[in-house]
């Protein structure tokens, strides 16, 4: 069963998308959250067991959204990411689960003695992009397939 939301908002600034259900359900995902558990295969790997930890993303920000057909949304993300999709059934699960998968990628941080905390900034290397001060907010609202 497809767990289509019924209004997604983008805040950009603050760095939330924000999820509303038809049974009343509201919950906001950060922009970290969503990156570290991005569906990609630079995120989840190619087969069982090879995700790739996600380091230095507490600072990313959310740039951009994008509807994919009637079953999912592309997220653009400040560090250039955007290669997942993420489904309605993703996005539910995410929203639903988000305590203890919030939990799970600490562990493995602390586990792995990695950082949330990007590499410092260094003039040699680059700069990277900033989000608009403006804040925005996108709303999209799926359409639900004939029949349903």
């Amino acid at each position: 069963m497809t767990s289509s939301p019924t209004e997604i908002h983008l805040r950009r600034r603050s760095g939330l998308l924000e999820l509303a259900y038809a049974d009343g359900s509201r919950y906001s995902l950060s922009a970290e959250f969503l990156r570290v558990h991005s569906p990609s295969a630079e995120v989840r790997g190619h087969g069982q067991g090879r995700s790739v930890l996600q380091t230095g993303k507490r600072n990313v920000g959310l740039t951009g959204i994008e509807p994919v057909g009637l079953y999912a949304i592309k997220l653009i993300f400040s560090d250039g990411h955007d290669s997942g999709l993420y489904s309605w059934d993703y996005l539910h699960e995410l929203c639903t689960h988000q305590e203890e998968m919030w939990q799970s990628y600490l562990q493995r941080l602390q586990d792995t003695g990695a950082s949330r905390d990007p590499v410092p900034f260094h003039p040699a290397i680059g700069g990277k992009a900033s989000l608009s001060e403006q804040v925005q907010v996108i709303t999209i609202q799926p359409l639900s397939p004939p029949g349903s």
